[in-house]
């Protein structure tokens, strides 16, 4: 088993463990969402990620011993560190454009990071993707669960 798998296995028991702990959380009648459904969402999420890497994780490693050949990946240390730089200037941007204007920006930001788009469909995709992410979050937390999200200080959105 491989370095995935055993990664998945702990954030699956880390995850099945808090989800167990959200259970003594009680709800008031008052309240039509009780405060364990966010961290429920989360931690099932989750859950269903750190399963999925745990497969993926099994898979790799019989496909591995069937070859004998072992490839190792280079390292991303840069990646992380320029994931944690955009999400930093991501939070520093919300109060001044807005959540929706900086949450476009933060996710045309992060795919181009992640995987350069080269020619104008993979930057249009890019953009579809922001877009429709951001509307998708957007209209869940500020239409349907009427959360107040940040509103921009140049923007007034």
């Amino acid at each position: 088993m491989g370095r995935d798998a055993i990664t998945g296995i702990v954030v699956l028991v880390a995850s099945v463990a808090l989800y167990w702990a959200t259970l003594g959380i009680e709800s008031n009648p008052l309240v039509p969402v009780s405060p364990a459904l966010y961290p429920r969402i989360v931690l099932g999420i989750t859950a269903a990620f750190a399963a999925l890497l745990v497969l993926q994780g099994v898979l790799a490693h019989r496909r591995l011993g069937q070859s004998g050949v072992a490839t190792r990946p280079g390292s991303r240390y840069g990646m992380v560190v320029a994931m944690f730089a955009l999400f930093g200037a991501y939070v520093l941007a919300l109060p001044y454009l807005g959540f929706r204007i900086a949450t476009f920006a933060f996710l045309v930001a992060m795919q181009a990071a992640l995987e350069p788009p080269r020619g104008w469909r993979r930057w249009a995709t890019v953009a579809v993707v922001a877009l429709l992410t951001t509307a998708a979050v957007y209209y869940t937390f500020d239409q349907y669960l009427q959360v107040l999200l940040p509103r921009g200080r140049w923007t007034d959105v």
